[in-house]
């Protein structure tokens, strides 16, 4: 086989065949795959729940993660946020020409190791090669396919007193993607990613107090404050988060000091946020904290009157701001 990727291997034919059953096929391969089919038919559930992604991020290898990585946890847990248990993804490439193959087999063996630790299979996919200059390396879509596990009732049912939860450290994500593109990362520097599937926490949670809880939300592009700021825009109610007890890793704030951002708009790609009645918060909390990766979960605010429509931050002096929703692009190609 090439050292590179060539138009070829987009074309369909030969090429394209042994791009599959060579690197593709073994990696993912199931009985649905196998069968190379334009879809895939699989056993399903009484309801469904469905989700599409696609992942753009440069580099597309930075500290805790790659775009394969990536590409399986950022949809595993938009299914997740739903309500669901991931089952399915469908995997689709869009290749560069001239793309290094050992570069693309990290991917995929990216791809497949992810798949297993979340229980998911690949059943269906695609791929595209573009000319030299036209495509960045490598861009990645994926949809996925979950069983409904609880019917959440979103944002409208938010009232005043709710707790808000966040599973760990905020903006770690942004931080270490954009650290790794200015070229000021150290090679020992502590700072990761928190890219990282959710299923488990999320399955935690619901299994604690399902039915106390309003809403569930990854605060990817944007970070928490956008994210939250979702939830209020156009609503009789506004969140204040106690600046204080915003959990943030040391390894974030320097970044972010250097780089000028807010650890508040950075990107998350493996946390997440629980609206929840007060009464059960400390419970999902404990359920949260005894998941590997949700250990430094928190209450980071409550729903109030205050201000309606309003995301507000209260400083340790006791002054509050208004956090609105990020303008402009801050954070290009996060994911």
């Amino acid at each position: 086989m090439d050292e590179k990727i060539t138009l070829d291997y987009g074309s369909g034919g030969l090429k394209t065949s042994e791009l599959i059953e060579s690197i593709l096929l073994p990696a993912f391969k199931n009985d649905a795959l196998s069968r190379l089919g334009d879809g895939a038919v699989l056993p399903g559930s009484d309801k469904l729940v469905f989700s599409t992604d696609s992942f753009v991020v440069s580099p597309w290898r930075f500290p805790g993660g790659d775009i394969g990585k990536l590409s399986v946890c950022g949809t595993v847990n938009d299914v997740c946020m739903a309500g669901g248990a991931p089952k399915y993804l469908s995997l689709s490439f869009i290749i560069e020409e001239g793309f290094s193959f050992q570069d693309f087999r990290d991917i995929v063996s990216s791809v497949a190791e992810e798949a297993r630790a979340c229980d998911v299979s690949i059943v269906t996919g695609d791929t595209k090669v573009v000319d030299a200059g036209k495509g960045d390396g490598i861009y990645i879509n994926t949809a996925g396919i979950g069983f409904q596990r609880a019917d959440l009732p979103g944002k409208e049912s938010i009232r005043p007193g709710d707790a808000v939860l966040v599973s760990g450290t905020i903006g770690c994500h942004g931080a270490a993607v954009m650290m790794a593109r200015s070229g000021m990362l150290a090679e020992n520097s502590p700072l990761r990613s928190d890219c990282a599937p959710l299923h488990e926490i999320s399955a935690a949670a619901l299994n604690a107090a399902g039915p106390d809880i309003r809403v569930l939300r990854d605060p990817t592009r944007g970070g928490i404050a956008t994210t939250l700021n979702e939830f209020t825009e156009g609503m009789p109610f506004s969140i204040e988060l106690g600046e204080s007890v915003l959990p943030v890793d040391p390894a974030v704030e320097a970044a972010c000091d250097m780089l000028g951002l807010d650890p508040l708009y950075c990107a998350c790609e493996g946390r997440m946020l629980i609206i929840c009645s007060p009464g059960s918060a400390d419970q999902i909390l404990a359920a949260v904290r005894a998941v590997p990766g949700g250990e430094n979960a928190a209450r980071i605010g409550t729903v109030t009157e205050d201000m309606p429509g309003k995301v507000l931050l209260r400083t340790p002096i006791g002054g509050r701001r208004i956090l609105a929703k990020l303008t402009g692009i801050q954070l290009p190609r996060i994911c």
